[in-house]
């Protein structure tokens, strides 16, 4: 009874960690979200969150809260104590010279520069450690962050506003509006949480966006666009606020004047040099790793969401359903380009994240504007399954 009532005290508070690390969705990026809770005798002494990259990290706000008292404590955290020098200094150094007792960590950190060092320290110290209370909970809530460890590119979310036919513009590329004003207030939030968003230059012609998240962000936000020719122009209003949001244009090695006149206007212009078509994908989206951004929502139009879901470059897709239907054939779908042959290899969807147990309670709330769904992990083949190996085999 009594080791049932200590994983019950866990995970209460481990959930107590999780509500803080939320407060600051959309503000951490790179960084994760991380909350943070120390108890002692049953009492919150002191707790935190990380607000923004370069600012405190949730353990060393919850210590300098609880102070003194933190000696002897308990302490909860959704993500494993670093232990190397960044933006900030490490943390789990901080946990023991603060004489904690006991950190429960909800998940190890994938990141090559923490990896279960943070841990390893905490115990070389004497620290008692207990990991894996509400991981899955854990995850989900830092997808973004821990999906480019797992596939080495950013994580990506396609959007799409459609009819119940499935369509987002008729023939005359017309789109405005599918949906209702709310919808359109709800995705401009769901792109703060991500480091950038993309459309092709049809739809900048078509519709002259800024794509601006809103609320306003305090940290970069990237705008791409998908431009082969440079089309985009000179006086559409995401060049003309180059200047004050980042915007990053990606085209192929053509019209050399229409690049020098991007750039003079503060555009970031990226040339695949190796393309001769059309931006090849997975070289662009090794370019933006490289340049920090880690999650990635794509909002279209039609040919460029085809194009990521031909890729499969897809991890979530959010769609918002308008009570409308368009019909007729020249109506442009959602995902255009070239579609599969045969129904076995569409892109299965599930409302669970690979990363999670069970759906978000904050996603089902949402559900009413917005449906989220995401990849469905492929079945394994009995050969597949026969072949596991040992340990050592499959690590090799």
């Amino acid at each position: 009874m009594r080791a049932i009532n200590a994983a019950t005290e866990d995970e209460r508070w481990m959930r107590r960690a999780l509500t803080l690390a939320a407060r600051a969705a959309g503000e951490t990026n790179p960084n994760p979200l991380v909350g943070c809770v120390i108890v002692r005798a049953g009492h919150v002494i002191g707790e935190g969150f990380h607000a923004r990259a370069g600012l405190a990290h949730a353990e060393v706000v919850a210590l300098e809260r609880a102070g003194e008292r933190s000696r002897g404590a308990t302490l909860y955290v959704n993500l494993e104590p670093c232990a190397h020098q960044g933006r900030t200094p490490p943390c789990a150094p901080r946990l023991v010279a603060a004489g904690v007792r006991r950190v429960v960590v909800a998940q190890r950190d994938p990141n090559p520069l923490v990896n279960g060092r943070g841990l390893a320290l905490l115990r070389r110290h004497g620290v008692a450690v207990t990991t894996d209370v509400l991981a899955s909970e854990a995850a989900q809530l830092n997808e973004r962050f821990l999906s480019p460890f797992r596939t080495g590119r950013p994580f990506v979310l396609l959007k799409a506003a459609l009819t119940l036919d499935g369509k987002i513009a008729t023939a005359t590329g017309d789109s405005k509006w599918i949906t209702r004003p709310a919808a359109r207030a709800q995705a401009r939030r769901l792109r703060r949480l991500h480091d950038a968003v993309l459309v092709g230059v049809g739809t900048v012609l078509a519709d002259d966006p800024l794509l601006l998240p809103r609320p306003a962000l305090r940290r970069p936000f990237h705008r791409v666009v998908l431009d082969s020719r440079f089309r985009i122009p000179l006086a559409s209003r995401l060049v003309r606020s180059a200047r004050q949001t980042p915007l990053v244009v990606v085209g192929l090695d053509v019209n050399p004047r229409k690049r020098r006149a991007l750039a003079a206007s503060g555009v970031h212009v990226w040339v695949d040099r190796g393309a001769s078509r059309q931006v090849r994908l997975p070289w662009l989206m090794r370019a933006l790793l490289r340049q920090g951004i880690r999650s990635l929502m794509v909002e279209g139009g039609s040919e460029v969401l085809g194009a990521f879901l031909a890729a499969r470059f897809v991890d979530q897709v959010a769609l918002f359903r308008a009570p409308l239907l368009l019909g007729g054939q020249d109506s442009l779908s959602a995902f255009g380009g070239k579609g599969p042959r045969r129904i076995g290899e569409a892109l299965a969807l599930s409302r669970l994240s690979p990363l999670a147990s069970a759906p978000s309670r904050l996603r089902q709330s949402e559900e009413e504007q917005m449906e989220l769904w995401y990849p469905r992990p492929a079945p394994r083949t009995p050969l597949q399954r026969r072949s596991r190996g040992t340990r050592s085999e499959r690590l090799s």
